[in-house]
C-alpha cells in the first residue's frame, strides 16, 4: 500500500552480512564511533543488495553504547563509503549484490535510525519481514517451475505417447503441485496474521525455512520432468533450481531459522548465541 506523501524517491539496501559473519549476524565487527555532529564507521560489509547504487542502512556497533548493534544510514558517494559489485553470481542475477568497504566514513546525527536501539528492535523487526517475504518468493518461483515442467511434459512425447501420460511423471507432477498448495495455504494464513501484529519471529523463520526447502523440492522434481533438455534455459526450470538454492541460505540458512524456531518452542533454550 502507498503511504500518502511519500515520494519513494530513494533506494536502500539492508547492510547486514559481513566477510566473516553471515549466520552468525550478531557477532559482526563493524563499529560506530560518536564524534561530534555524527558518527565515524569502519568495518566491511558483503552481499549487499542493490549497494552499488542505493544507499545502505549499516548495522554497526555503537562503541559509546555498550556495542550494541544499530543502524546508520549511509548515502550513496559518501566520502569512506567504497561498494564493489561482487561478480560471477550464478543464480539471483536480477540482484546486483556488492562487498562494502567502510572506511572512516561519516554518518551525520540525523541518519542513525531513532527505533533501532539493538539487534532486537532493529535488525530482528526487519528479518521478520524480510523472512516472510522470501518465503512467498520460493513459493512462486516453485510454482513457475511446476507449471513450467506441466507444460513441457504434456508436449513432450516418448515412446509413441507424452511422458506426462507415465506413473512416475504424474507422481512427481502431483507431488509438485501438493507442495505449491501446502506453501500457498501457509503463507496466505500467516501473512494475514503479520499484517495483524500477531506473528512471532519464530512462526516466521520456520515458513521461509520450510518454504524454501519445499521449493527446493518441487524445483529439483521439475528439473527431473523435464531430462537432458531441463538445463536449457528457455525450459524455465534450470533457472528457477538455481534461484531456488540462493533462496534455501539467504535471510538465514534453512537450519538457522529452524533453529530460531526451536528457541522458540522450547521457551528460548537457544542452540547457539
Amino acid at each position: 500500500m502507498l503511504v500518502p506523501g511519500v515520494k519513494f524517491d530513494e533506494i536502500f539496501c539492508f547492510g547486514l552480512t559481513e566477510p566473516d559473519n553471515g549466520s552468525d549476524a550478531t557477532g559482526l565487527k563493524t563499529t560506530a564511533k560518536k564524534v561530534e555532529g555524527g558518527y565515524i564507521l569502519n568495518g566491511r560489509k558483503r552481499w549487499i543488495g542493490n549497494a552499488t547504487f542505493g544507499n545502505v542502512i549499516v548495522w554497526a556497533r555503537n562503541e559509546d553504547d555498550g556495542g550494541r548493534i544499530q543502524g546508520f544510514v549511509v548515502m550513496k558517494g559518501q566520502p569512506g563509503f567504497h561498494p564493489k559489485k561482487i561478480e560471477g553470481k550464478m543464480a539471483l542475477r536480477m540482484t546486483q549484490n556488492a562487498d562494502i568497504e567502510l572506511k572512516d566514513c561519516f554518518v551525520p546525527d540525523k541518519n542513525k535510525l531513532t527505533f533501532s536501539k539493538d539487534f532486537a528492535t532493529g535488525t530482528n523487526k526487519i528479518l521478520e519481514a524480510s523472512r516472510l517475504m522470501v518465503a512467498w518468493m520460493a513459493a512462486g518461483v516453485a510454482a513457475g517451475a511446476y507449471e513450467a515442467a506441466l507444460k513441457y511434459c504434456l508436449k513432450r512425447v516418448q515412446f509413441g505417447r507424452p511422458v506426462a501420460k507415465f506413473q512416475l511423471i504424474q507422481e512427481r507432477l502431483s507431488r509438485m503441485l501438493a507442495n505449491c498448495e501446502f506453501m500457498n495455504a501457509h503463507l496466505i494464513r500467516l501473512s494475514a496474521e503479520f499484517d495483524k501484529g500477531t506473528v512471532s519471529i519464530g512462526q516466521v523463520a520456520r515458513a521461509k525455512a520450510n518454504c524454501t526447502r519445499l521449493g527446493r523440492e518441487v524445483c529439483q522434481l521439475a528439473r527431473e520432468c523435464v531430462g537432458g533438455n531441463g538445463i536449457i534455459l528457455e525450459n524455465r526450470v534450470i533457472k528457477a533450481l538455481n534461484d531456488m538454492e540462493v533462496m534455501y541460505t539467504y535471510e538465514g540458512t534453512y537450519d538457522i531459522n529452524m533453529l530460531v524456531s526451536g528457541r522458540e518452542l522450547t521457551g528460548g533454550l537457544a542452540a547457539f548465541r
